[in-house]
């Protein structure tokens, strides 16, 4: 069994795969306090099961959550001495959506969205993950459908498509092809830190 965990973004969910099953998930969309929620909501969802596998949400999304997610999956990958590995925020997003393209676009804070594009059938991104303002968004995407908690920001700025708001489900992660759920667990921040170190 895979343990999936996903806390980069407002939402804290987690969920148990088996093949391409969905065991168990619990998703709450919790906003802030996810070092708070997460671990005890691991416990609840594995009770006595053990998984086999972690996998884990890189990021993009708020600094806090995506290192949140990423030291639990390395803490507990360690402790049980189980594989790990990750994918995107995007990606995940991205295969949920019933659509042959799509854009996803997250708040990513100072006023910018991270946006990245693409294809389904199989899910493969079709641009870099960029870190733009809504304008500069508006102008990069091309796709009509736009998913995320940026979705309407980059609507409203292009003055077309379709906005959907939508947040990573761990559950989703059963559809993601293997290209997409294998990268290594490390952070994925989007855009560079707001601190500098000092000269």
């Amino acid at each position: 069994m895979i343990l999936v965990i996903d806390s980069a973004t407002a939402a804290c969910s987690v969920a148990l795969l088996e093949g391409t099953d969905v065991v168990a998930e619990i998703h709450e969309e919790i906003g802030r306090g996810h070092a708070e929620r997460l671990m005890p909501m691991i416990g609840d969802l594995l009770g006595t099961r053990r998984p086999s596998s972690i996998l884990v949400d890189c990021g993009p999304g708020s600094f806090t959550g995506v290192r949140v997610g990423v030291a639990a999956a390395h803490g507990l990958s360690i402790g049980w001495q189980i594989p790990l590995a990750g994918y995107s925020s995007m990606a995940i997003i991205a295969a949920a959506a019933e659509a042959s393209e799509v854009a996803i676009a997250l708040l990513g804070g100072h006023g910018q969205l991270f946006v990245q594009s693409f294809r389904n059938a199989p899910l493969e991104p079709t641009d870099e993950l960029r870190s733009l303002t809504p304008g500069e968004a508006a102008a990069a995407v091309t796709a009509e459908l736009v998913l995320g908690s940026g979705a309407e920001a980059l609507v409203n700025a292009r003055g077309h498509g379709e906005a959907v708001p939508a947040l990573p489900r761990a559950a989703d992660a059963v559809l993601l092809p293997e290209a997409l759920r294998s990268l290594p667990a490390r952070p994925i921040y989007g855009r560079a830190p707001d601190a500098r170190p000092m000269q």
